[in-house]
Protein backbone atom coordinates (compact mmCIF):
# COMPACT_ATOMS: atom_id res chain seq x y z
CA UNK A 1 0.00 0.00 0.00
CA UNK A 2 2.64 2.27 1.02
CA UNK A 3 4.40 2.08 -2.52
CA UNK A 4 1.32 2.43 -4.29
CA UNK A 5 0.35 5.38 -2.43
CA UNK A 6 4.62 7.05 -3.36
CA UNK A 7 3.48 6.31 -6.78
CA UNK A 8 0.06 7.74 -6.67
CA UNK A 9 -0.17 10.25 -3.56
CA UNK A 10 -3.69 11.49 -4.98
CA UNK A 11 -4.73 8.51 -3.39
CA UNK A 12 -4.12 8.62 0.37
CA UNK A 13 -6.56 11.74 -0.07
CA UNK A 14 -9.02 9.62 -1.77
CA UNK A 15 -8.64 6.98 0.49
CA UNK A 16 -8.03 8.16 4.19
CA UNK A 17 -11.39 7.48 5.93
CA UNK A 18 -10.22 4.01 4.84
CA UNK A 19 -6.34 4.26 5.70
CA UNK A 20 -7.28 6.20 8.92
CA UNK A 21 -9.78 3.22 10.14
CA UNK A 22 -8.14 1.30 13.60
CA UNK A 23 -9.92 -1.26 15.67
CA UNK A 24 -10.60 1.69 17.91
CA UNK A 25 -13.12 3.11 15.24
CA UNK A 26 -14.97 -0.20 15.24
CA UNK A 27 -15.30 -0.89 18.77
CA UNK A 28 -16.58 2.95 19.39
CA UNK A 29 -19.31 2.50 16.19
CA UNK A 30 -20.51 -0.75 18.35
CA UNK A 31 -20.74 1.22 22.18
CA UNK A 32 -22.38 4.20 19.76
CA UNK A 33 -24.40 1.28 17.91
CA UNK A 34 -24.89 0.20 21.76
CA UNK A 35 -26.17 3.38 23.10
CA UNK A 36 -28.63 3.99 19.91
CA UNK A 37 -29.89 0.51 20.83
CA UNK A 38 -30.87 1.44 24.22
CA UNK A 39 -32.62 4.66 23.41
CA UNK A 40 -34.39 3.28 21.03
CA UNK A 41 -35.45 0.03 21.94
CA UNK A 42 -35.17 0.20 25.23
CA UNK A 43 -35.91 3.45 26.27
CA UNK A 44 -33.47 4.32 28.46
CA UNK A 45 -33.04 8.46 28.29
CA UNK A 46 -33.60 8.54 25.02
CA UNK A 47 -33.36 11.91 24.54
CA UNK A 48 -30.05 12.17 25.82
CA UNK A 49 -28.49 8.79 24.95
CA UNK A 50 -29.98 9.15 20.50
CA UNK A 51 -28.00 12.05 20.57
CA UNK A 52 -24.94 10.79 22.33
CA UNK A 53 -24.43 7.55 20.37
CA UNK A 54 -25.17 9.21 17.46
CA UNK A 55 -22.23 11.97 18.36
CA UNK A 56 -20.09 9.37 19.56
CA UNK A 57 -20.38 7.87 15.96
CA UNK A 58 -19.63 10.93 14.34
CA UNK A 59 -16.29 11.82 16.35
CA UNK A 60 -15.12 8.32 15.50
CA UNK A 61 -15.34 8.13 11.64
CA UNK A 62 -11.39 8.77 10.57
CA UNK A 63 -10.72 12.32 9.79
CA UNK A 64 -13.90 13.21 11.02
CA UNK A 65 -15.09 16.58 9.71
CA UNK A 66 -17.14 17.00 12.28
CA UNK A 67 -14.72 17.19 15.46
CA UNK A 68 -12.05 18.78 13.34
CA UNK A 69 -10.02 21.59 15.19
CA UNK A 70 -7.97 23.06 12.13
CA UNK A 71 -7.94 26.71 12.20
CA UNK A 72 -10.73 27.68 9.54
CA UNK A 73 -11.48 24.49 9.36
CA UNK A 74 -13.58 23.84 12.71
CA UNK A 75 -15.92 20.73 12.61
CA UNK A 76 -19.59 21.53 14.00
CA UNK A 77 -19.32 19.47 16.82
CA UNK A 78 -15.90 21.53 17.97
CA UNK A 79 -17.52 24.75 17.42
CA UNK A 80 -20.95 23.71 19.63
CA UNK A 81 -18.21 22.15 22.30
CA UNK A 82 -16.25 25.27 22.55
CA UNK A 83 -19.74 27.63 22.73
CA UNK A 84 -21.73 25.78 25.21
CA UNK A 85 -19.61 22.71 27.08
CA UNK A 86 -16.33 24.05 27.45
CA UNK A 87 -17.93 27.45 28.91
CA UNK A 88 -20.81 25.66 30.76
CA UNK A 89 -23.70 27.68 28.64
CA UNK A 90 -25.74 24.42 28.32
CA UNK A 91 -25.97 22.67 31.26
CA UNK A 92 -27.00 26.07 33.41
CA UNK A 93 -29.72 26.63 30.39
CA UNK A 94 -30.41 23.07 31.65
CA UNK A 95 -30.87 23.68 34.94
CA UNK A 96 -33.41 26.79 33.15
CA UNK A 97 -35.39 24.34 31.75
CA UNK A 98 -35.58 21.70 34.76
CA UNK A 99 -36.54 24.25 37.16
CA UNK A 100 -39.39 25.18 35.02
CA UNK A 101 -40.51 22.00 35.23
CA UNK A 102 -40.27 21.70 38.73
CA UNK A 103 -43.18 21.91 41.47
CA UNK A 104 -41.40 22.84 44.65
CA UNK A 105 -44.54 22.19 46.85
CA UNK A 106 -43.99 19.29 48.79
CA UNK A 107 -40.55 20.71 49.58
CA UNK A 108 -41.85 23.56 50.85
CA UNK A 109 -44.89 21.70 52.87
CA UNK A 110 -41.99 19.22 54.10
CA UNK A 111 -38.80 20.73 54.58
CA UNK A 112 -37.61 18.11 56.70
CA UNK A 113 -37.19 15.80 53.78
CA UNK A 114 -34.39 17.66 52.84
CA UNK A 115 -32.23 15.31 55.29
CA UNK A 116 -33.25 12.52 53.75
CA UNK A 117 -32.41 14.01 50.51
CA UNK A 118 -29.05 15.32 52.27
CA UNK A 119 -28.67 11.64 53.90
CA UNK A 120 -28.75 10.20 49.90
CA UNK A 121 -25.40 12.29 48.44
CA UNK A 122 -23.34 10.18 50.51
CA UNK A 123 -22.84 8.57 47.49
CA UNK A 124 -20.70 11.67 45.84
CA UNK A 125 -17.87 11.90 48.80
CA UNK A 126 -17.76 7.97 49.08
CA UNK A 127 -17.13 7.61 45.39
CA UNK A 128 -14.43 10.36 45.66
CA UNK A 129 -12.69 8.42 48.28
CA UNK A 130 -13.10 5.44 46.22
CA UNK A 131 -11.58 7.37 43.13
CA UNK A 132 -9.04 8.52 44.96
CA UNK A 133 -7.59 5.37 46.59
CA UNK A 134 -7.57 4.58 43.01
CA UNK A 135 -4.90 6.91 41.76
CA UNK A 136 -7.21 10.01 39.92
CA UNK A 137 -6.58 13.16 40.99
CA UNK A 138 -8.37 15.52 43.68
CA UNK A 139 -10.23 17.36 40.63
CA UNK A 140 -10.99 14.26 39.14
CA UNK A 141 -12.20 12.47 41.80
CA UNK A 142 -14.46 14.64 42.92
CA UNK A 143 -15.89 15.08 39.37
CA UNK A 144 -16.33 10.96 39.84
CA UNK A 145 -17.78 11.46 42.84
CA UNK A 146 -20.29 13.83 41.47
CA UNK A 147 -22.19 11.14 39.36
CA UNK A 148 -23.74 9.93 42.48
CA UNK A 149 -25.49 13.12 42.30
CA UNK A 150 -27.46 11.25 39.88
CA UNK A 151 -27.65 14.44 38.34
CA UNK A 152 -26.57 14.46 34.66
CA UNK A 153 -26.56 18.70 33.93
CA UNK A 154 -24.41 18.51 37.53
CA UNK A 155 -21.96 16.20 36.25
CA UNK A 156 -21.16 17.85 33.53
CA UNK A 157 -21.16 21.43 35.03
CA UNK A 158 -18.68 19.93 37.09
CA UNK A 159 -16.42 18.32 34.66
CA UNK A 160 -16.27 20.93 32.27
CA UNK A 161 -14.85 22.65 35.51
CA UNK A 162 -12.34 20.03 36.62
CA UNK A 163 -12.18 17.50 34.15
CA UNK A 164 -13.17 18.12 30.57
CA UNK A 165 -10.69 15.19 29.20
CA UNK A 166 -13.49 12.90 30.92
CA UNK A 167 -16.37 14.89 29.93
CA UNK A 168 -17.55 12.25 27.84
CA UNK A 169 -17.15 9.57 29.80
CA UNK A 170 -18.57 10.86 32.93
CA UNK A 171 -21.82 12.07 31.07
CA UNK A 172 -22.30 8.63 29.81
CA UNK A 173 -21.89 7.42 32.74
CA UNK A 174 -24.29 9.70 35.01
CA UNK A 175 -26.85 9.15 32.47
CA UNK A 176 -26.64 5.25 32.05
CA UNK A 177 -27.30 4.76 35.68
CA UNK A 178 -30.12 7.26 36.24
CA UNK A 179 -31.82 4.63 33.67
CA UNK A 180 -30.41 1.83 35.46
CA UNK A 181 -32.35 3.13 38.60
CA UNK A 182 -35.15 0.35 38.61
CA UNK A 183 -32.64 -2.29 38.04
CA UNK A 184 -30.14 -0.84 40.90
CA UNK A 185 -32.21 0.55 43.45
CA UNK A 186 -34.69 -2.18 44.49
CA UNK A 187 -31.66 -4.73 45.42
CA UNK A 188 -29.51 -2.62 47.20
CA UNK A 189 -33.25 -1.71 49.26
CA UNK A 190 -34.35 -5.04 50.05
CA UNK A 191 -30.33 -5.78 51.18
CA UNK A 192 -30.80 -3.44 53.73
CA UNK A 193 -34.34 -3.42 54.84
CA UNK A 194 -36.72 -6.22 56.46
CA UNK A 195 -39.98 -7.18 54.98
CA UNK A 196 -41.71 -5.99 58.02
CA UNK A 197 -39.87 -2.43 57.01
CA UNK A 198 -41.22 -2.65 53.89
CA UNK A 199 -44.64 -2.90 54.81
CA UNK A 200 -44.77 0.32 56.89
CA UNK A 201 -47.73 2.19 55.77
CA UNK A 202 -47.38 6.42 56.08
CA UNK A 203 -50.38 8.10 56.59
CA UNK A 204 -51.50 11.40 55.06
CA UNK A 205 -52.96 14.17 57.18
CA UNK A 206 -54.98 17.36 55.66
CA UNK A 207 -52.55 19.50 54.79
CA UNK A 208 -52.85 23.55 53.98
CA UNK A 209 -52.60 24.60 50.41
CA UNK A 210 -48.50 26.52 50.10
CA UNK A 211 -49.97 30.43 49.13
CA UNK A 212 -48.58 31.46 46.07
CA UNK A 213 -46.53 34.49 47.82
CA UNK A 214 -44.98 31.29 49.89
CA UNK A 215 -43.99 29.27 46.18
CA UNK A 216 -42.76 32.79 44.60
CA UNK A 217 -40.27 33.31 47.73
CA UNK A 218 -39.02 29.32 47.93
CA UNK A 219 -36.58 30.50 45.04
CA UNK A 220 -35.69 33.92 45.90
CA UNK A 221 -34.74 32.42 48.82
CA UNK A 222 -33.06 29.53 48.22
CA UNK A 223 -30.78 31.20 45.52
CA UNK A 224 -29.90 33.94 48.70
CA UNK A 225 -29.15 31.07 51.16
CA UNK A 226 -27.13 28.91 48.66
CA UNK A 227 -25.46 32.15 46.96
CA UNK A 228 -24.14 32.88 50.31
CA UNK A 229 -22.80 29.72 51.67
CA UNK A 230 -21.37 28.48 48.53
CA UNK A 231 -20.65 31.44 45.99
CA UNK A 232 -19.20 29.43 43.44
CA UNK A 233 -22.71 28.13 43.39
CA UNK A 234 -24.77 30.61 41.66
CA UNK A 235 -24.61 29.56 38.24
CA UNK A 236 -26.27 26.37 39.37
CA UNK A 237 -28.31 26.83 42.04
CA UNK A 238 -29.62 30.38 40.55
CA UNK A 239 -30.16 29.15 36.84
CA UNK A 240 -32.50 26.32 38.25
CA UNK A 241 -34.54 28.54 40.62
CA UNK A 242 -34.74 31.16 37.79
CA UNK A 243 -36.66 28.60 35.97
CA UNK A 244 -38.78 28.03 39.00
CA UNK A 245 -39.55 31.84 39.42
CA UNK A 246 -40.87 32.02 35.78
CA UNK A 247 -43.51 29.56 36.49
CA UNK A 248 -44.78 30.46 39.82
CA UNK A 249 -44.90 33.58 39.25
CA UNK A 250 -48.11 32.99 36.91
CA UNK A 251 -47.19 36.35 34.62
CA UNK A 252 -45.01 34.67 31.94
CA UNK A 253 -46.62 31.40 30.74
CA UNK A 254 -45.23 31.78 27.53
CA UNK A 255 -41.72 32.25 28.66
CA UNK A 256 -42.20 29.53 31.47
CA UNK A 257 -43.27 26.87 28.41
CA UNK A 258 -40.85 28.18 25.89
CA UNK A 259 -38.11 26.90 29.10
CA UNK A 260 -40.42 23.56 29.49
CA UNK A 261 -40.46 22.75 25.91
CA UNK A 262 -38.29 24.47 23.13
CA UNK A 263 -35.39 25.37 25.39
CA UNK A 264 -35.13 22.67 26.85
CA UNK A 265 -35.61 19.92 23.85
CA UNK A 266 -32.77 22.18 22.14
CA UNK A 267 -29.91 22.47 24.56
CA UNK A 268 -30.83 18.94 25.22
CA UNK A 269 -29.89 18.07 21.68
CA UNK A 270 -27.18 19.75 20.70
CA UNK A 271 -26.00 18.79 24.50
CA UNK A 272 -26.00 14.97 23.78
CA UNK A 273 -24.69 15.62 20.48
CA UNK A 274 -21.54 17.68 21.91
CA UNK A 275 -21.08 15.14 24.19
CA UNK A 276 -21.12 12.47 21.75
CA UNK A 277 -18.49 14.13 19.64
CA UNK A 278 -15.95 14.34 22.72
CA UNK A 279 -15.82 10.03 22.58
CA UNK A 280 -13.32 9.49 20.39
CA UNK A 281 -11.66 5.95 20.70
CA UNK A 282 -8.38 7.42 21.83
CA UNK A 283 -10.05 9.14 24.80
CA UNK A 284 -12.84 6.44 25.68
CA UNK A 285 -10.99 3.19 25.05
CA UNK A 286 -9.13 3.48 28.60
CA UNK A 287 -8.53 1.56 31.51
CA UNK A 288 -9.69 5.02 33.31
CA UNK A 289 -13.12 5.53 31.75
CA UNK A 290 -13.81 1.53 32.53
CA UNK A 291 -12.61 2.95 36.22
CA UNK A 292 -15.42 5.26 35.64
CA UNK A 293 -18.06 3.21 34.45
CA UNK A 294 -17.58 1.12 37.92
CA UNK A 295 -17.55 3.87 40.14
CA UNK A 296 -20.75 5.24 38.82
CA UNK A 297 -22.26 2.23 39.89
CA UNK A 298 -20.76 2.31 43.39
CA UNK A 299 -21.96 6.32 43.69
CA UNK A 300 -25.44 4.86 43.00
CA UNK A 301 -25.50 2.30 45.83
CA UNK A 302 -24.34 4.45 48.25
CA UNK A 303 -26.61 6.67 47.43
CA UNK A 304 -29.25 4.30 47.80
CA UNK A 305 -27.66 3.24 51.07
CA UNK A 306 -27.04 6.40 52.52
CA UNK A 307 -30.81 7.52 52.46
CA UNK A 308 -32.05 3.77 53.61
CA UNK A 309 -29.81 3.66 56.66
CA UNK A 310 -30.38 7.43 57.69
CA UNK A 311 -34.47 6.39 57.21
CA UNK A 312 -33.76 3.63 59.87
CA UNK A 313 -32.03 5.60 61.98
CA UNK A 314 -34.72 8.64 62.27
CA UNK A 315 -36.78 5.31 62.99
CA UNK A 316 -34.92 4.58 66.22
CA UNK A 317 -35.87 7.66 68.15
CA UNK A 318 -39.55 8.68 66.23
CA UNK A 319 -42.83 7.19 67.50
CA UNK A 320 -44.09 7.45 64.18
CA UNK A 321 -42.40 5.13 62.10
CA UNK A 322 -41.18 5.85 58.26
CA UNK A 323 -40.71 3.54 55.22
CA UNK A 324 -37.02 3.66 54.77
CA UNK A 325 -37.44 2.70 51.18
CA UNK A 326 -38.48 6.74 51.05
CA UNK A 327 -34.73 7.58 52.24
CA UNK A 328 -33.59 6.06 48.56
CA UNK A 329 -35.48 8.72 46.66
CA UNK A 330 -33.47 11.45 47.58
CA UNK A 331 -31.23 11.23 44.44
CA UNK A 332 -32.29 13.55 41.65
CA UNK A 333 -33.78 10.87 38.95
CA UNK A 334 -36.97 12.14 39.34
CA UNK A 335 -39.64 11.34 39.76
CA UNK A 336 -38.08 7.83 38.35
CA UNK A 337 -37.09 7.18 41.66
CA UNK A 338 -40.04 8.01 43.57
CA UNK A 339 -41.92 5.32 41.13
CA UNK A 340 -39.82 2.63 41.81
CA UNK A 341 -39.70 2.73 45.46
CA UNK A 342 -43.70 3.14 45.62
CA UNK A 343 -44.04 -0.05 43.12
CA UNK A 344 -41.74 -1.57 45.84
CA UNK A 345 -44.16 -0.30 48.50
CA UNK A 346 -46.96 -1.55 46.40
CA UNK A 347 -45.44 -4.98 45.69
CA UNK A 348 -44.62 -5.73 49.32
CA UNK A 349 -48.66 -4.65 50.56
CA UNK A 350 -50.92 -3.77 47.34
CA UNK A 351 -52.61 -1.19 50.28
CA UNK A 352 -49.33 0.48 50.79
CA UNK A 353 -49.60 4.08 48.68
CA UNK A 354 -46.48 6.17 49.91
CA UNK A 355 -45.88 7.47 46.33
CA UNK A 356 -46.89 11.22 47.55
CA UNK A 357 -44.13 10.39 50.74
CA UNK A 358 -41.72 8.84 47.67
CA UNK A 359 -41.77 12.02 45.43
CA UNK A 360 -41.68 14.86 48.25
CA UNK A 361 -37.87 13.38 48.88
CA UNK A 362 -37.36 12.90 45.38
CA UNK A 363 -38.27 16.58 44.35
CA UNK A 364 -35.92 17.34 47.84
CA UNK A 365 -33.52 15.35 45.36
CA UNK A 366 -33.21 17.44 42.52
CA UNK A 367 -32.55 20.51 44.90
CA UNK A 368 -30.24 19.05 47.02
CA UNK A 369 -28.29 17.69 44.40
CA UNK A 370 -27.31 20.81 42.84
CA UNK A 371 -26.06 22.04 46.23
CA UNK A 372 -23.98 19.01 46.77
CA UNK A 373 -22.40 20.19 42.85
CA UNK A 374 -21.95 23.29 44.10
CA UNK A 375 -20.12 22.03 47.65
CA UNK A 376 -17.60 20.48 45.14
CA UNK A 377 -16.84 23.21 42.81
CA UNK A 378 -16.29 25.63 46.46
CA UNK A 379 -14.46 22.97 48.23
CA UNK A 380 -12.10 21.35 45.28
CA UNK A 381 -10.52 24.56 44.89
CA UNK A 382 -9.82 25.51 48.41
CA UNK A 383 -8.60 22.08 49.33
CA UNK A 384 -6.23 21.61 46.09
CA UNK A 385 -4.88 25.23 47.39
Amino acid sequence: MESLLLQYPWLDELLMGFIGLTWKHVVMWGISALLIYLAVKRDYEPALLLPIGFGALLANIPHSSAISQVVGEEGFLWVLYKGGIANELFPVLIFVAIGAMCDFTPLIRRPIVMLFAAAAQVGIFATAIFATLMGFSFEHAASIGIIGAADGPTTIYVASRFAQELLGPLSVAAYSYMSLVPVIQPPVIKALTTEAERKIKMGYSDEDPVSQTTKFLFPVMITLIAGIVAPISVALIGSLMFGNIIKVSGVVDNLSNAAQNELANLVTLLLGITIGGTMSGDNFLTVQVAMIMGLGAVAFVFDTAGGVLFAKLINLFSKEKINPMIGACGISAFPMSGRVIAKMALKEDPTNFIIQHAIGVNVAGQVASVVAGGLVLALIPALTK
